[in-house]
């Protein structure tokens, strides 16, 4: 069982920047690939991020490439997401996310085992 907890969303201003951390508990969190969504209101739930277990490998939806980077710090049980050139459009609820399929690094929902509660990011323009 992990547990996953968000914190570091708020208000900002577009160009500014932000630094989700994702605290899991649970001993084999550095077992666990790791993910960043967002999903704003109405819309579905988009993969933003992954990270392997290891953290040696990293992918990045074509519409935060460039922009924001995600790390781990499997000593501390956790997982960050440093949003960096921040648009209007970045606007959503945030939500950490833990994948059994440590090696890989998962894109869809679906492929992930646990979730956090989710943390709201604003940016205005």
């Amino acid at each position: 069982q992990v547990q996953l907890v968000e914190s570091g969303g708020g208000l900002v201003q577009a160009g500014g920047s932000l630094r989700l951390s994702c605290a899991a508990s649970g001993r084999t969190f550095n077992s666990y690939a790791m993910g960043w969504f967002r999903q704003a209101p109405g819309k579905e739930r988009d993969f933003v991020a992954g990270i392997n277990w290891i953290g040696t490998g990293t992918y990045y939806s074509d519409s935060v490439k460039g922009r924001f980077t995600i790390s781990r710090d499997n000593a501390k049980n956790t997982v960050y997401l440093q949003m960096n050139s921040l648009k209007p459009e970045d606007t959503a609820a945030y939500y950490c996310a833990a994948s059994r399929r440590g090696l890989t690094i998962p894109r869809g929902p679906g492929e992930y085992d646990y979730w956090g509660q989710g943390t709201q990011v604003t940016v205005s323009s």
